[in-house]
């Protein structure tokens, strides 16, 4: 083995790799290099990478465990390989592991929210929330140099606060403060002598303070002021109030108080602004910074209906049940009928039917006739709030229809208590930071010392450093339009790999193996650069970084490039190049054919004009765009592009497909802010095909997803043996019983769950893996019992339905996306993103189309070779030739080149974004001044030429 000067290993070497598709393979990948793998789709990249040698590496840190730790987790299966050497630790940089939790933040996952809730713990300044003026704190012997200053000969009441602004009798209060040797207390303003049995209204809210003494502020008193005030601070917990002879009232506080008003703040702690803990989230929002209210009007839609007719949304019309029962009886108390419209109810009614009401009306019973149940109505909206937290989904499916969004109106969106919000630095405080983006909270960065006091700067140096150093990642890897409150959730798989990715460079840690799936998911060509830079700072820190990509950019900036292939499926899984990437420019590999432009994709002759039809949406102003008004000429390929954070999203996903969803398919999905839209007669459906997954658990695959594993097992049941057992297509459905494997009922696998790692899938031990009983599996198609057909390629599978027309139709467009590759049975776990967006649109392909559809793509190039974006590239021109229109929202160049229609937004991302910069052919784009696509549009459009 080839080793350094210094000792250590140069190369990982692998021997017989064996997993999935790979051929035996023997490779030498350098370490401390960046490193491409790349490619076509199903070649074995991922197998390689993922499979085998991130595998092992998470089964050798297993290994490292304890046997007491691994007796809980189980035995982690070897990957199919005879030996790797060289291996240094492995982090997987996925896309996959997204979380959907609304409390991850781009500010948590990067601890940049966590440095700055240290540093306005350490060096925030209060201010009261009642006044905004600045909170004090003073020492106790700060007060008692206070006390003789200001009221020097003055006759003074010592006070200890300690009840404030609460209900209760307090009769074991006054009790114990008799015990304590004092007399007299003052209560709401007022001084009393403390009488046995003593107590005060229960239901009134009350404020005791205990008279601890009665002074005149002398010097030759000091002794007994200052034993008292030490006595007066012990009970009122470090707050102490003193009274003048007039009755006006001064507030003194060992910790944070406002000195008008005697407001007190607790001690700060890190987490007194966090919103993830109950010391510092908004109570109303429960630092969630939104709210989930029914409202009036998604209850009462139309107020012109009746209550019989269907006036009251949730309940629908007329039925005989109990709440309709009691519904009629309110009514009848307040002298109204039900089938009055709602609007012509008094509002009085309205309110009780909507809040309820404690008055008892009399309903007649439906079970025991003649007698009549006496009960009080509780209100449409506490019924459903009832049925919001701790029911089925289905019931909280139901429920969220008539509930609406919106920014919390206590911390307006903060998330945090108010308490929070009023420290400040530099006269912001930390809800305010963490709504700005990256480059605005970058530029507040800069400079701060010079804002701050001296204090501030001593308490703050090494925190600012942290923040500094970590929002330099993210600007330098594109993410500068994010802002630190965004949800994990709404970030795209490629946005959230490089959140993890900047969190990685921020550990710098050394000596590791990175591998990452695809970071140029979704990022504009100018920002590649960026991306590129960051991976190699990562390797210059002394680590190897393999990158699964396609990127053209990547693999040129890259030290060493292995190409995998020749084909997909069972023609892949060999070593087609590895070296320089100008060593791999002439080797006949199909990436290198691409690479060097002796293939590439043809620019149109013509550009479709389209039917003389448009689609014109106007006034579109969610988040960040700018009142954008879009036209698209229908019958054409439209490309959305932009750099990262534009708002390219926004106005396609959440304002464009929400208004056609509902205008087709009576969607409940609101649309963002927008002012009209024409030319929705023009279509009669909408397809949106993204990258979600077809499935979540192992049952689900590309057969069930696209329907054709009905037609299989229709096929199987009309087979003579079939016939003869009385066997019906349930009897080859692996979801219900009958035929499946029952050990592991049909999935295959089992599922090991791992405490603290990702739960483990291994292959029943029963079935082996098919899925189905011994009996169910002696039923044969051309030799082939149905577990053999969910094995066979997608490839395999068009040959052997060759003579079934209504199979071989919905095969045949999964072989025509480029997904020839998977198997029928592939787990949709196992899917990556783009093979699930293929898998979806070969699944409306397959469908009959009407010439009408209006298609919706993101990013359909994530996860394709040069080869697999060409034959895709195919299908879609195929549809617009039918007269659809297809809108894909697309970064790659390769795609943007074939449109007949560009939209460009930007200019920037974030608050400098949402403006359409230019929009026209491929041709106006990339002659356009102001357009970053179009700078590297017109480089790509004169090498084609």
């Amino acid at each position: 083995m080839s080793k350094s000067p210094t000792g250590t290993e140069e190369f990982i070497e692998i021997f017989g790799a064996r997993e999935h598709n790979l051929k035996n393979l023997d490779i030498r990948i350098p370490r401390n290099k960046l490193v491409v793998v790349t490619g076509l789709s199903g070649s074995g990249k991922s197998s390689l990478a993922f499979d085998t040698i991130y595998a092992e590496g998470q089964r050798r840190y297993m290994e490292s465990f304890s046997a007491y730790a691994r007796s809980f987790l189980g035995g982690l299966e070897r990957p199919d390989v005879d030996k790797i050497n060289g291996l240094s630790p492995v982090i997987a940089i996925e896309q996959k592991t997204t979380s959907k939790n609304p409390r991850s933040t781009v500010g948590t996952v990067t601890e940049i929210y966590d440095f700055m809730r240290l540093l306005f713990a350490r060096a925030g300044e209060a201010y009261s929330y009642l006044t905004g003026k600045k909170m004090i704190r003073q020492t106790e012997d700060q007060i008692i140099e206070q006390l003789f200053s200001k009221f020097q000969g003055k006759k003074l009441y010592i006070l200890a606060p300690v009840v404030k602004g609460r209900k209760g009798h307090y009769r074991e209060l006054f009790e114990q403060i008799r015990k304590m040797g004092f007399s007299k207390v003052r209560v709401d303003g007022v001084v009393m002598d403390l009488v046995p049995k003593m107590q005060l209204d229960r239901y009134k809210i009350h404020d005791i303070e205990i008279v601890i003494d009665r002074i005149v502020a002398d010097e030759s008193d000091r002794f007994r002021i200052t034993q008292s005030l030490k006595s007066a601070l012990q009970h009122g917990k470090g707050v102490i109030m003193i009274r003048e002879e007039n009755g006006e009232i001064h507030h003194f506080s060992k910790y944070l108080m406002d000195p008008e008003t005697g407001l007190s703040y607790d001690e700060p702690a890190p987490n007194s602004f966090s919103f993830n803990s109950p010391y510092g989230a908004c109570p109303t929002c429960n630092g969630l910074g939104i709210t989930e209210e029914i409202t009036r009007e998604s209850i009462i839609p139309d107020p012109s209906l009746s209550i019989t007719r269907g006036g009251i949304a949730p309940l629908g019309e007329y039925r005989d049940i109990w709440i309709f029962k009691k519904i009629e009886a309110i009514l009848k108390h307040y002298k109204c009928s039900m089938s009055t419209p709602i609007k012509n109810l008094p509002e009085k009614v309205v309110e009780v039917l909507l809040y309820g009401d404690k008055v008892e009306v009399a309903v007649d019973s439906v079970k025991y006739p003649g007698t009549k149940w006496h009960t009080t109505f509780e209100g449409i909206v506490n019924f459903l709030q009832k049925y919001q937290e701790g029911s089925s989904d289905k019931i909280q499916d139901w429920v969220s229809e008539f509930t609406i969004t919106q920014t919390c109106p206590d911390c307006e969106g903060y998330r945090l208590k108010k308490e929070a919000l009023h420290f400040k630095i530099d006269e912001k405080h930390i809800g305010q930071l963490a709504m700005m983006d990256i480059r605005g909270l970058s530029e507040w960065f800069v400079d701060l010392e010079s804002r701050m006091t001296e204090k501030q700067q001593i308490i703050g140096a090494e925190v600012l450093k942290e923040i500094r150093k970590r929002i330099g990642f993210l600007m330098d890897i594109g993410l500068d339009y994010l802002s630190l409150n965004r949800p994990l959730k709404t970030l795209s798989g490629g946005e959230a790999q490089r959140i993890r990715l900047a969190t990685q460079i921020g550990t710098q840690l050394v000596g590791v193996l990175y591998i990452l799936d695809e970071p140029s998911i979704g990022l504009h060509q100018r920002d590649n650069v960026k991306l590129i830079k960051a991976l190699q700072s990562l390797r210059d820190l002394g680590n190897s970084v393999l990158v699964v990509e396609h990127d053209k950019d990547m693999m040129l900036e890259s030290d060493f490039v292995l190409d995998m292939g020749p084909g997909a499926g069972r023609h892949g899984g060999h070593v087609v190049a590895a070296g320089h990437p100008g060593d791999i420019f002439n080797n006949g590999s199909v990436t290198s054919r691409y690479l060097s432009g002796k293939l590439g994709m043809e620019v149109p002759k013509k550009r479709r004009p389209g039917k003389g039809q448009h689609l014109i949406l106007k006034g579109a102003s969610g988040n960040n765009l700018k009142k954008v008004d879009l036209e698209l000429p229908l019958g054409t390929l439209i490309l959305i592009t932009g750099v990262s954070g534009s708002g390219k999203s926004t106005l396609i996903h959440e304002t464009l497909y929400p208004i056609l969803n509902r205008q087709f398919y009576n969607s409940k999905k609101e649309p963002m802010p927008y002012q009209s839209i024409e030319g929705l007669e023009h279509l009669d459906k909408v397809i949106e095909v993204d990258q979600s997954p077809i499935g979540r658990t192992p049952r689900s695959n590309p057969a069930t997803y696209t329907g054709v594993f009905s037609d299989i097992r229709t096929l199987f049941t009309e087979l003579p043996e079939a016939k003869i057992r009385g066997y019906k297509p349930g009897r080859f459905s692996f979801n219900v019983k009958g035929g499946r494997c029952e050990d592991c009922e049909g999935a295959g696998m089992k599922l090991i769950e791992m405490d603290f790692l990702p739960d483990v899938h291994i292959p029943c031990e029963t079935c082996k893996g098919k899925r189905y009983n011994r009996e169910t599996l002696e039923v044969r198609f051309k030799g082939k019992s149905i577990s053999d057909v969910l094995d066979m390629t997608v490839e395999q599978a068009v040959e052997f339905f060759a003579n079934q027309p209504k199979i071989l139709r919905k095969i045949k467009t999964l072989n025509d996306v480029g997904l020839g590759y998977i198997t029928l049975g592939q787990h949709a776990t196992t899917l990556s993103g783009g093979e699930a967006q293929r898998v979806k649109l070969a699944s409306e392909l397959s469908k009959k189309d009407t010439g009408k559809t209006f298609y919706i793509l993101d990013e359909p190039t994530t996860g394709l070779h040069f080869q697999d974006i060409d034959l895709l590239m195919g299908v879609l021109q195929k549809l617009v030739e039918k007269g659809n229109t297809v809108l894909v929202i697309e970064h790659n160049l390769d795609v943007i080149k074939m449109a007949d229609y560009v939209v460009d937004l930007g200019p920037e991302g974030g608050n400098a974004g949402g403006s359409i910069v230019v929009s026209g052919t491929p041709e106006k784009v990339a002659a356009h001044p102001q357009s970053h696509t179009g700078k590297f549009l017109a480089l790509e459009l004169n090498r084609s030429n």
